[in-house]
């Protein structure tokens, strides 16, 4: 009897035994699903070290990818991009690290772009030929994020946006190149930089008073000159200033010339200065508007 009860017991163990390991590999793969799935939901921000060939130097650049981007189910999608300038004495990513950029791109389904621009005004220098900083975003930058991601290559699904230097930057860009982005936006823009002769980076971008280069990229001369049968085909211009801001009166000035013409545009007065604070604050709105204007990841 007790043989026969020996006999009986092990295949009843052999069983639960052959049922224990799919039942730990189904756990362990629910486990890695979820935390793929968690982890995608996410936003995942990357460093590019780009070598340029046009200024000859390492020019880096950070990406912020959104929420569900490497999911298997969106490896079909294609999304909008969103070129943002740090200012003057900025790097590329002086955006993640000043303000909660990574947070509020979790609301848009946007990809963000960081690039270095150096103390470069984002214009191509009148001094120094290898300082390319106009030409290298549109000809080098621009190709290597559509090559590298899953981007929207045309201008349905481009914005431009930049604080104090980047903020002129990204208007003139709109200006200069309105087949290339649907929006440009500036938050506290220093759009007077084509008329000062105070600082290096400026006499080093733009050169001697009335050069060709500070005529070329006079932002409100531009606006001024832009011909009035081509309006249409200019993209949506935003641009907010602090209250408190040196650059509040050329802010305004900008917007009455863009008014005076009927370009497109929206203007916005607010409580701040001419920093961080006020830079994080309205860099959430900049996102919001720039998912507004361009077409939705397809």
């Amino acid at each position: 009897m007790r043989t026969g009860i020996a006999r009986l017991s092990n295949p009843i163990k052999y069983s639960m035994r052959s049922f224990r390991l799919p039942i730990l590999t189904f756990i362990l793969l629910g486990a890695l699903a979820a935390f793929y799935y968690r982890a995608e939901e996410s936003v995942r921000t990357e460093t590019v070290q780009f070598q340029s060939k046009l200024v000859g130097k390492t020019l880096p650049y950070s990406i912020v990818l959104p929420p569900g981007y490497g999911l298997f189910t969106s490896w079909r999608k294609h999304y909008p991009v969103l070129y943002l300038l740090h200012g003057w004495s900025g790097q590329f990513n002086s955006w993640l690290g000043h303000t909660s950029l990574a947070q509020y791109a979790s609301e848009q389904q946007l990809i963000i772009i960081t690039p270095e621009g150096n103390n470069g005004w984002y214009t191509d220098s009148a001094t120094v030929p290898s300082d390319k900083y106009e030409t290298y975003i549109l000809e080098e930058l621009i190709p290597d994020v559509d090559s590298r991601l899953r981007t929207i290559r045309d201008r349905r699904g481009r914005a431009v946006a930049g604080c104090s230097m980047g903020g002129y930057g990204a208007l003139k860009f709109g200006l200069k190149h309105p087949e290339v982005f649907a929006l440009a936006a500036s938050m506290s823009g220093a759009l007077d930089a084509t008329s000062r002769i105070d600082d290096e980076s400026i006499m080093r971008t733009f050169g001697e008073t009335n050069s060709i280069e500070r005529k070329s990229n006079d932002v409100q001369q531009l606006a001024q000159e832009f011909p009035s049968e081509r309006i249409k085909l200019l993209p949506y211009f935003y641009l907010d200033c602090g209250q408190d801001d040196p650059w509040l009166a050329i802010n305004r000035r900008f917007s009455d010339v863009l008014s005076e013409h009927r370009i497109a545009h929206e203007y916005r007065q607010l409580p701040g200065s001419h920093g961080w604070p006020y830079w994080d604050r309205q860099v959430r709105e900049v996102l919001r508007v720039a998912a507004a204007t361009m077409v939705p990841p397809e």
